[in-house]
């Protein structure tokens, strides 16, 4: 029996519900000496760049989430970043996304990746809509079960 998480199908159902032009999943993987998070798997994207970037706990969008366990969000980048600080944000700039927000994915009370989602033309994400993605991921999303604190 196959029981491969199919994380595409779910990034795709995800990005329909919430209705955004890009829906990103980063994966925490182990490093020699320290995590590095990745770009997986996406739906919308423009092209397989973003599965290039690779980013330390604390750098670029995933990197934050990663580290502070907490939501992040750009509501409207040209607004909110500076145009000589956009490289610090390598998924905005390989995806020409305008506005952004992202929120941990839990696995057993440790963020095990980020859930981005993005647009590309005049929408705006809302603290609303990063509520959305909150809801959605504290259901889990494959193998992440959702789960930031245990219950005994």
């Amino acid at each position: 029996m196959n029981n491969k998480v199919d994380y595409q199908l779910e990034l795709d159902q995800i990005r329909a519900i919430c209705g955004y032009d890009l829906m990103a999943l980063a994966l925490v993987e182990p490093a020699e000496y320290h995590y590095v998070i990745k770009w997986k798997y996406a739906s919308g994207n423009l092209n397989e760049r973003f599965r290039g970037i690779v980013l330390q706990s604390g750098r670029g969008v995933a990197g934050m989430v990663f580290k502070t366990g907490k939501p992040f969000m750009f509501s409207s980048v040209h607004e909110d970043v500076p145009q000589d600080a956009l490289f610090n944000y390598p998924i905005i700039r390989t995806e020409q996304l305008t506005s952004i927000g992202a929120v941990p994915v839990w696995n057993d009370t440790r963020v095990a990746g980020v859930l981005l989602g993005g647009f590309r033309d005049e929408q705006r994400v809302t603290r609303q809509s990063v509520q959305q993605l909150l809801e959605l991921t504290r259901r889990g999303i494959g193998e992440l079960n959702g789960k930031e604190f245990l219950l005994n």
